[in-house]
């Protein structure tokens, strides 16, 4: 009786290992957003066009998602202590060589460098806490972990902008050193190293799975940014590239269906798990509707009430600020009850605040609109909590970093999507509308969008994994399942 509730609980010697794997992991996390808002200081100081800036955001994003597949590959294979601080030493070489680039191509390149680097760290951040935690508590530590990724989107911009005005845009990399050193100092304390493959033991990495998913993942990604760039489907910049990263990805399907000489990156039969399924579409379409309100609301709040940027993203807070809130209670209650209800609770309020959205005009004051925005931030971590505890309960251990990838992959694509498609409503409505309608109708049709992507989650719901098994339960049907092994053998 004593092990089940010593398992139930966040001793001290977890909640160590989650701050220092949180410590590591919201570098990359605030990176991938801070460096927006610098683009037009950065163009300037490096005497280069916007355009050209861009690529140091979207090298970086592409350089994460092709390295997410591999690592986790390499889980196993070098074990998830070393691979750890491998990508977090990576990482701070990217930092710093990017605080010191010389030219946009220089800084582009070693964007990319720290693309790889939390390429390793991020998927691992989820890889190292769902092991720590187990089935008993994985709703409770994703959700502490969801309070990090629920801020890092809404903080990003606005630290970001405040580092920029006060120290210039290389203090904006050169503020990862110090944090990541003591990640790096902690991690070799805390971090449990797991046991790695013995040299010339366990599967090869499958190259031809690895030059089929990653690409593939990577030009859906650049397609979907173009789209948002250019707010429309129709261009030969995203048509080309969304075509091949489809193609790419059928044909890693068949590839990893068909393939008897190596492991796959990633197993596509765990798709057959309705569970699973069900976790993984729903945490990809919270990227896509938390993504798409992050786009709208700055947007509208610069050109219908004429704030700017810094002012814009401070209004946006209360969106992460519902979720953080929610996410740790979400995933506290999902260990006893489990994801289902929790999920269709948290879309109901997401719809609903969604709708209350769609009511903002150009006179509507900044009080509903953030409260309208706080509601859908808890909502929307009311749903993502359960439904990270449910998607590691489904999984054996062994599965763990095969699932933390397609979750990752999942989420940047769900979110590159939502921006694209708010972009694409918004330019829609623009040119098909009344001038002074074309901004308040192109936010509210955004908004709109917000809400169908709720229903979905809504509909999708009753997929999801019921009530978990206590310890108890659990450890008898393991048991149980010992002792027939040899009369089914």
């Amino acid at each position: 009786m004593k092990s089940h509730v010593r398992d139930d609980r966040l001793d001290p010697g977890l909640l160590r290992l989650i701050g220092v794997t949180l410590l590591g992991g919201i570098m990359g996390i605030l990176d991938s957003t801070m460096v927006t808002v610098a683009a037009d200081t950065l163009a300037d100081e490096l005497n280069t066009s916007l355009s050209a800036v861009s690529w140091a955001t979207t090298g970086y994003l592409l350089a994460l998602t092709v390295t997410i597949p591999v690592t986790s590959w390499a889980v196993g294979r070098f074990g998830v202590k070393k691979l750890w601080l491998f990508g977090l030493v990576l990482f701070l070489v990217g930092s710093l060589a990017s605080a010191l680039a010389w030219n946009v191509g220089s800084l582009v390149a070693f964007r990319v460098v720290q693309g790889v680097g939390a390429g390793v760290v991020d998927p691992l951040v989820l890889v190292i806490l769902a092991r720590a935690a187990g089935p008993g508590r994985a709703g409770r530590v994703m959700g502490m972990m969801g309070v990090v990724l629920s801020l890092g989107p809404v903080l990003g911009p606005a630290l970001g902008g405040v580092v920029l005005e006060s120290m210039g845009w290389r203090s904006m990399f050169f503020i990862n050193l110090p944090i990541g050193i003591v990640a790096v100092l902690l991690a070799l304390r805390v971090i449990p190293a797991g046991r790695p493959l013995a040299r010339g033991s366990g599967p090869r990495l499958d190259i031809v799975g690895a030059l089929l998913m990653a690409p593939g993942f990577a030009a859906i990604l650049l397609a979907l940014t173009a789209a948002g760039e250019r707010a429309r489907f129709a261009a030969p910049s995203v048509l080309i590239p969304l075509v091949l990263g489809v193609a790419l990805l059928v044909g890693y399907v068949i590839h990893a269906l068909r393939t008897r000489r190596t492991e796959p990156l990633i197993d596509v039969r765990l798709f057959s798990s309705r569970g699973f399924a069900a976790s993984v579409a729903v945490q990809g379409l919270v990227g896509l509707a938390t993504f798409a309100v992050l786009f709208a609301l700055p947007l509208y709040y610069q050109a219908l009430h004429g704030h700017g940027a810094r002012a814009a993203g401070l209004l946006v807070a209360p969106l992460g600020l519902g979720s953080a809130l929610a996410m740790p209670l979400a995933g506290r209650l999902s260990d006893r009850l489990g994801a289902r209800r929790l999920v269709r609770g948290g879309a109901v309020v997401a719809a609903l605040a969604s709708v209350g959205l769609t009511r903002i005009g150009a006179d509507s004051g900044e009080l509903w609109s953030v409260s309208a925005a706080f509601a859908v931030g808890l909502g929307l971590g009311g749903v993502g909590a359960p439904t990270m505890g449910s998607l590691y309960r489904t999984l054996p251990p062994e599965k763990v970093p095969q699932g933390s990838s397609v979750v990752y992959n999942l989420n940047q694509l769900g979110g590159a999507l939502g921006v694209a498609c708010v972009a694409l409503i918004l330019a829609a409505v623009g040119s098909g509308a009344a001038a002074g309608d074309a901004g308040i109708g192109g936010f509210q049709g955004a908004y709109w969008f917000v809400f169908a992507v709720a229903l979905i989650i809504l509909a999708i719901s009753p997929l999801l994994p019921g009530r978990p098994e206590s310890p108890a339960a659990h450890d008898a049907r393991k048991l149980d399942e010992k002792t027939r092994e040899p009369l089914s053998g």
